[in-house]
């Protein structure tokens, strides 16, 4: 039997988000293989200030995309992004807040612990009042 992902704290890594169905995979967790080359390994809660500087950047995670099963994002939701991309939105300031027990311990290949902490987000199971 494979070793189970761990996250970013050590433990069993957790799942990010079932509405929309987020991962790589499409199925719901960060987590990360050969064929994930842009490492979709942060688990955030994306806002409105991080959607617009994605797109700012070429990465537009608000237009659906149902050939890739890509509903388009809204503020609220949670999803796993590309550690490079939340990097780059932190440098810019607008890093979206991080789900750290869904964020897989790869992403710290690319983006430094404390930076993630700083965006740590405890999420309700109900998210209807991020809306």
């Amino acid at each position: 039997m494979t070793e189970p992902e761990r996250n970013v704290l050590g433990g069993v890594l957790q799942p990010c988000g079932t509405e929309p169905l987020t991962g790589f995979y499409r199925d719901g967790v960060c987590s990360t293989g050969p064929e994930d080359l842009g490492s979709h390994t942060v688990c955030t809660v994306v806002s409105q200030e991080f959607l617009a500087v994605q797109r700012e950047l070429g990465n537009d995670l608000t237009t659906p995309r149902p050939e890739y099963g890509f509903p388009g994002l809204r503020p609220g939701d949670r999803w796993c992004v590309v550690a490079a991309r939340w990097l780059q939105a932190y440098r810019a300031g607008a890093a979206a807040g991080v789900v750290l027990a869904a964020t897989n311990a790869r992403a710290l290949d690319v983006v430094p612990l404390a930076a993630l902490r700083q965006h740590a987000v405890d999420v309700p199971d109900d998210v209807s009042s991020l809306e």
